[in-house]
């Protein structure tokens, strides 16, 4: 698959790919925020376009977003010679890339990443997609981008908490590829990371991964390490009040620690790593209070994990520090287990 990864200054990598090609129409997607703060950096180096925005945030990756960039890019008439360009995060990069994948049965689209999060996971690796009825990633598509461009300037313009949230995948990479890598960055407080060199790493271990299994079919699944009960996690929380709900990265931060549990339980790694692992997250992202019927709110959503085969839930567990198995069946109660051992 070898996808087109760059990390440089937007305004040298951006100009590149354009005069490499000759495009119909650009349109432009971002949401309310990188509209303010990242478009104005991309505005003048950009041919002729239009600008579709879009509410920021988890809760509006939905089809009735969709409707609205569709129609925006049927009244604009984009053939099927049209480029797009994501500007955002991971909502942006999964909906905008989504809506140009079925688009006519496909239009170019590449990737801008402006948060750390989309920078080393949701731009590489061509899965698109949109919450359903309450379900994360419920419908989507595995479609290569022409190209991503990541400038880490961007995260400049991003709250600390942003930046934290990209922090936990990161972190994943690590446990699951490159156990030198999990040392060098467990003994570093959050502030003091190196996230230029961490970009990069993380975007080294994804593509190797991905070029593999492009579509998921094996290796890819270890990609969902903290994923399977972080995402119920997050899904959960996203129908609490708006000040109570997660960042994905810090629902996968729980989903790590519950995971790093189960991975213990059946003796796939050391007591030693795991009080590394919960040691290491709860002093980056604190613990979150789980309710009793949060608990069984919880169980309830990994049974649409992607990853499930018939009534089989199944997760990516460690095995040992840079190393990781997938397609491990998981039962209910000990998903109960996992979620009281990180409530403590």
């Amino acid at each position: 698959m070898n996808q087109s990864v760059t990390i440089a200054p937007i305004s040298e990598s951006l100009p590149e790919f354009l005069s490499a090609t000759n495009y119909s129409k650009v349109v432009v997607i971002a949401d309310s925020n990188t509209r303010k703060y990242c478009y104005p950096t991309l505005k003048d180096i950009l041919p002729k376009h239009t600008v579709v925005t879009v509410p920021s945030g988890e809760a509006n990756k939905t089809l009735s977003t969709c409707e609205k960039i569709w129609q925006a890019m049927t009244k604009e008439e984009l053939d099927r010679h049209a480029l797009v360009i994501n500007i955002g995060g991971g909502v942006i990069g999964d909906m905008g890339g989504f809506c140009a994948a079925v688009y006519k049965r496909g239009i170019d689209f590449i990737q801008v990443p402006t948060t750390l999060l989309s920078q080393v996971d949701a731009s590489v690796g061509g899965k698109l997609g949109i919450d359903f009825q309450g379900f994360k990633n419920h419908l989507g598509v595995f479609n290569i981008p022409k190209s991503v461009l990541i400038d880490p300037a961007f995260l400049g313009s991003l709250p600390e908490r942003e930046i934290r949230s990209g922090f936990a995948e990161i972190i994943k990479h690590c446990l699951i590829a490159d156990a030198a890598k999990w040392e060098e960055i467990r003994q570093r407080d959050f502030e003091a990371q190196k996230w230029p060199d961490l970009i990069a790493h993380s975007v080294q271990i994804k593509q190797r991964v991905v070029d593999e299994d492009p579509t998921e079919k094996g290796l890819r699944k270890i990609l969902n390490f903290g994923h399977t009960l972080g995402h119920a996690v997050e899904t959960c929380f996203l129908n609490k009040p708006a000040n109570k709900r997660l960042y994905h990265g810090e629902a996968i931060a729980i989903g790590m620690i519950m995971e790093s549990y189960l991975s213990f339980e059946r003796k796939m790694i050391t007591q030693d790593l795991l009080t590394e692992i919960e040691e290491f997250i709860f002093a980056t992202y604190g613990k979150v209070k789980i309710s009793a019927e949060d608990v069984e709110e919880i169980i309830t959503l990994t049974k649409q994990d992607k990853k499930n085969r018939g009534k089989e839930v199944r997760f990516s567990l460690l095995k040992g520090a840079g190393q990781c198995a997938y397609d491990i069946v998981v039962t209910a109660p000990e998903m109960r287990k996992s979620i009281a051992y990180y409530l403590g």
